[in-house]
């Protein structure tokens, strides 16, 4: 790119004798490349945002504890001290009731050589299937942050990228035409272009 000396604010919409057609359209482009940006930014951020928001809503609501049992040994040897928990957990297969009356099984996390029959928490969905705890208002919360903001960013890189290509184009036809208008003048002072 061309110097072009100290930075002027909006120098793009400020009325000059000098200023050519392109510097007018460059300056329509940056403006509508930023608006772009802005409102992609905003809008898929706030979309995904509330989207993941409310999915999680709905999963603390429908999702439920039931108790079940283990229905085998889980792995492991037992804490040396009892209600002492070492903060390690095995999967153990455990059993439990849905809503509809119906038997289901599946793996569970548990302490190492719970005995079969042990009571465990296990957290369930509408038809009685095995799901994970549901995360709190305040995680759901800092989800959903989270993934707003990287959708935000991601949607808002797209205009951004787009503005600045098209800024490349515009500046590489000016450049060609002051080549163009700089071998005008060579050829009028007797000099060979080129």
């Amino acid at each position: 790119m061309a110097f072009r000396g100290p930075k002027v604010w909006l120098w793009r919409w400020r009325r000059n004798p000098l200023k050519r057609r392109a510097d007018t359209v460059e300056a329509w482009v940056v403006l509508g490349a930023w608006v772009m940006t802005v409102l992609a930014g905003v809008l898929a951020g706030w979309a995904a945002a509330r989207s993941v928001e409310d999915g999680l809503a709905r999963e603390r609501v429908e999702w439920r504890p039931t108790t079940g049992r283990l229905t085998e040994q889980a792995p492991g040897k037992p804490p040396a001290r009892p209600g002492i928990s070492s903060g390690d957990r095995v999967w153990a297969q455990a059993g439990w009731t849905g809503p509809d009356g119906s038997a289901h099984t599946g793996q569970v996390r548990v302490a190492p050589g719970s005995a079969a029959g042990t009571r465990v928490t296990v957290w369930t969905d509408r038809r009685g299937r095995l799901v994970t705890e549901p995360p709190t208002a305040g995680q759901a919360r800092f989800r959903s942050f989270l993934v707003g903001g990287l959708a935000g960013v991601t949607a808002a890189a797209v205009p951004l990228a787009g503005g600045r290509m098209l800024r490349g184009r515009l500046e590489r036809r000016r450049v060609e035409r002051w080549d163009v208008e700089w071998a005008r003048f060579d050829a009028l002072w007797g000099r060979p272009a080129g």
